[in-house]
């Protein structure tokens, strides 16, 4: 099994679609004057998967070339792969009727909502599942992975939607102050969960330890310092938390909606390069 950066922009993007719709869902409960946002997380959702999903088949080994390879993976229920299948089927077709919803300005039926936040937390998850089943690569094999795709796809969802708001409606967005605590919260749990992941991964195996130190040592190092842990989620997380915690001002200037488009910039760039960095540095064990 061999995946690169394709692979990466689905997980990506597949995790960053869930992340809008429940953003979505979460600023029309608590938010519901805030239509910016709701439209956006709505709009970008069947967006984002529609293109994550045209890559992963192009990505596919047999291509298009052999398109019933495609038909094959709903005959599986024990797969992981297959289970995915069947979320993304849910899904997919639920964020697509909402968005089709807010374009023609209808309202949104309670029922979809749920049963697009259910599903939504069904393919975050699966992103994560999908790497952990595969037994013989101990950096994708644990309990952890899923954890911390989950919340960086919540992350990455909430910075997309968070940048639409930022630029369409600045001076409701920088009064949502729970979506802001969201940001702070997220970043520093994907913090723990990622050094909490490396720290049992590199205790649990030669070839899981050798995959550790290529991120914090070796050859991905500074993609992993710079990109994922520096701009990635200590810059948001200190962007966001100063105003959050620290002045509780409503920030109105040029500079700041700069300083913030970086921060939400800076998840995005982060939640693709934690998926391509565990891709890229998982070592097989080579007794399996």
């Amino acid at each position: 099994m061999v995946w690169g950066s394709m692979i990466a922009w689905y997980l990506f993007l597949a995790g960053a679609s869930a992340g809008a719709f429940l953003t979505s869902a979460f600023v029309e409960a608590k938010y519901p004057d805030s239509t910016v946002m709701r439209i956006a997380g709505r709009l970008i959702a069947p967006v984002f998967l529609g293109i994550g999903l045209l890559m992963l088949m192009l990505d596919a080994e047999a291509g298009l070339h052999n398109p019933l390879r495609f038909f094959y993976l709903i005959m599986n229920p024990g797969s992981v792969m297959t289970l995915g299948v069947y979320c993304i089927c849910v899904f997919f077709p639920v964020a697509l009727a909402a968005a089709v919803l807010e374009v023609l300005k209808r309202p949104v039926p309670k029922w979809l909502t749920w049963t697009g936040i259910v599903s939504a937390f069904c393919v975050a998850a699966y992103t994560g599942f999908l790497l952990g089943v595969v037994k013989a690569c101990p950096l994708w094999n644990n309990a952890i992975l899923p954890i911390l795709f989950v919340v960086s796809a919540l992350s990455a969802g909430l910075a997309v939607t968070s940048l639409v708001g930022l630029i369409l409606d600045r001076k409701r967005f920088e009064q949502m102050w729970l979506v802001k605590k969201g940001h702070v919260i997220l970043s520093a749990v994907e913090m723990v969960v990622l050094f909490t992941m490396l720290v049992i991964v590199s205790s649990g195996s030669i070839e899981g330890a050798a995959s550790v130190q290529s991120l914090l040592t070796g050859e991905y190092a500074p993609m992993f310092w710079g990109g994922l842990v520096l701009l990635g989620l200590v810059a948001p997380f200190a962007i966001e938390g100063y105003p959050v915690f620290i002045t509780r001002k409503v920030e109105t200037s040029t500079t700041s909606m700069v300083v913030s488009v970086i921060g939400e910039s800076g998840v995005l760039v982060g939640g693709f390069l934690l998926r391509l960095l565990v891709i890229m540095a998982a070592l097989p064990v080579m007794y399996l």
